[in-house]
């Protein structure tokens, strides 16, 4: 199960979950970030380093939140990675 990146991101896209990544698994849109769930490992390292507490292990993910499973999934396909170097948004 990968992790996933939810609504509490937006506007925000804070960096330090990126930095703590050992596989480069975030990819970045214009204002949040998604993981890629081909490159997470499932280690949870970015879990505590997301200061908007918006990750989520996929089964652990609020119910009200789903629909950013399958936005993780689809659109990590077509972003850039990130860096962990973008500008704080929020």
């Amino acid at each position: 199960m990968a992790y996933v990146v939810t609504s509490g991101c937006v506007d925000k896209k804070y960096q330090e979950c990126v930095a703590s990544c050992p596989v480069e698994a975030f990819r970045e849109a214009a204002t949040y970030l998604v993981i890629d769930p081909d490159e997470c490992i499932d280690c949870g390292a970015c879990v505590d380093d997301c200061p908007v507490d918006a990750i989520f292990e996929e089964f652990d993910v609020p119910a009200e939140e789903n629909e950013w499973i399958e936005r993780n999934e689809k659109e990590a396909v077509d972003l850039p990675l990130a860096e962990g170097d973008s500008p704080v948004l929020g």
